[in-house]
């Protein structure tokens, strides 16, 4: 039975990599297109009026149509943007990011919002790696968010030393000599792309953990951390430190196997200083802290740091950082959400970068109440970012029912991080300030 097709003119870019048209009365979404563009389509998908499809012919093209660099692109599921001119995925994500606010959030910015954009090909400093179903000795690279699984011999967004440990698993996956039994497989580089942290979760170990570790490490000589996991005894065996360091605005980072660092190793000196810009004071809140990226270098300029993690392994690392640098924080490692409901003194300052998740309704009315001079609002997704802001700047869409808490905030700056160049995925810098 042959898919129904559907003629389709795309109107524009929408958050999570597809475009969207109109055809026959119906909302199309469809992946690996640009604004403008004339196509055919199979549809995939339908719920009432809204349909997902797949194109199957190019009728008119977007200029800024490029051929993918990576031959895997459209089957691998990790890279969205890599048929797009890189100088244009920035402005395309820059629109998604105004229509996003604007849509939830009831945010119109219409001030400009500057892109930091670095080198669009071999940035990532992390990647992850998943047996495939129905393949056990096929590996498969994808983002965090990817769900499609598929063997590739070339990732070209990783650093090279990820690329060339990602080259012999494959090799040694080709050749039946990957340990039975993998689940995933999750590799760090250091900022100098030399040397490795791998973690590698087993549903069982099929040999002791001291031949397993044996084995990696003659195939993989860049490895200096090794974190092995048997799934079924819930079982952990480290050999190697534990961790890999990072260097970033002159401060040196302990990273374990099972904290977050960014994963752009172009654009982290960048981040770092424009979070930092200006900042000082008596009183400095961090929250979603990690291993002290921002905590550090605002501890150099605050009488007082406080960071909030839930990640025990991070919050470990940020008291060996913050030793290290020779500064003093104070560290909770609980949730912030937590934090947030206890009385707290009032900072001069706070930093929040949280998961996808954001912040979270109720905790950002709680971060209102708290009411610091000035909030840098670090983002990775639109969405979420747009719920927490309607709440903070006390936008006609914030959730019903939360009561005024105060004073809201008025947006200062939306600046714009590629930290994921050819992915839809955005990360955005939001400076607010408390209004009188």
């Amino acid at each position: 039975m042959m898919a129904e097709e559907l003629r389709l003119v795309i109107e524009k870019m929408v958050y999570g990599g597809d475009g969207l048209g109109h055809a026959e009365g119906n909302t199309v979404f469809a992946p690996f297109v640009l604004p403008g563009e004339d196509l055919r389509v199979a549809v995939k998908k339908r719920k009432k009026k809204t349909v997902w499809a797949l194109p199957i012919e190019m009728l008119s093209a977007s200029p800024a149509r490029v051929n993918a660099k990576c031959p895997h692109f459209g089957v691998c599921g990790g890279c969205h943007y890599q048929h797009i001119a890189f100088a244009e995925q920035t402005g395309l994500k820059i629109g998604i990011l105004r229509e996003t606010l604007s849509r939830l959030g009831g945010i119109s910015w219409s001030g400009e919002i500057p892109a930091h954009t670095a080198q669009p090909y071999g940035y990532r400093n992390r990647a992850q790696w998943a047996v495939r179903a129905g393949m056990p000795r096929a590996l498969g690279y994808f983002l965090p968010e990817s769900s499609v699984i598929m063997p590739v011999d070339v990732c070209p967004v990783l650093s090279p030393a990820l690329g060339e440990t990602f080259h012999v698993l494959q090799e040694m996956a080709r050749g039946g000599k990957l340990p039975s039994g993998i689940l995933e497989i999750e590799a760090f580089a250091d900022s100098a792309d030399e040397k490795i942290a791998l973690n590698v979760a087993f549903d069982a170990y099929p040999k002791p953990a001291a031949e397993l570790a044996d084995y990696f490490r003659k195939e993989l000589p860049r490895i200096e951390s090794l974190l092995l996991l048997d799934q079924k005894k819930e079982r952990f065996e480290l050999t190697g430190p534990g961790f890999l360091m990072h260097s970033a605005g002159g401060f040196q980072f302990r990273v374990s196997h099972l904290s977050f660092f960014q994963v752009n190793r172009f654009l982290i000196e960048e981040l770092l200083a424009a979070v930092i810009k200006g900042a000082k004071g008596g009183l400095a809140l961090d929250l979603y802290a990690g291993v002290g990226f921002f905590t550090l270098p605002l501890a150099k300029n605050f009488t007082r740091m406080v960071s909030v993690d839930a990640n025990l392994a991070a919050t470990r690392d940020l008291y060996a950082n913050a030793e290290l640098a020779g500064v003093e924080v104070t560290t909770f490692n609980e949730h912030t959400e937590d934090f947030l409901k206890k009385p707290q003194e009032r900072p001069d300052f706070v930093v929040l970068d949280p998961p996808r998740a954001g912040l979270g309704a109720e905790a950002a009315g709680k971060l209102l109440e708290l009411g610091a001079p000035e909030v840098i609002y670090l983002s990775c997704d639109p969405s979420t970012l747009a719920r927490d802001l309607a709440v903070l700047t006390g936008s006609a869409k914030k959730p019903a029912g939360l009561a005024a808490t105060g004073p809201s905030y008025e947006i200062v700056s939306i600046e714009l991080f590629d930290l994921f160049p050819q992915t839809f995925h955005i990360e955005s810098l939001v400076r607010l300030r408390r209004l009188p």
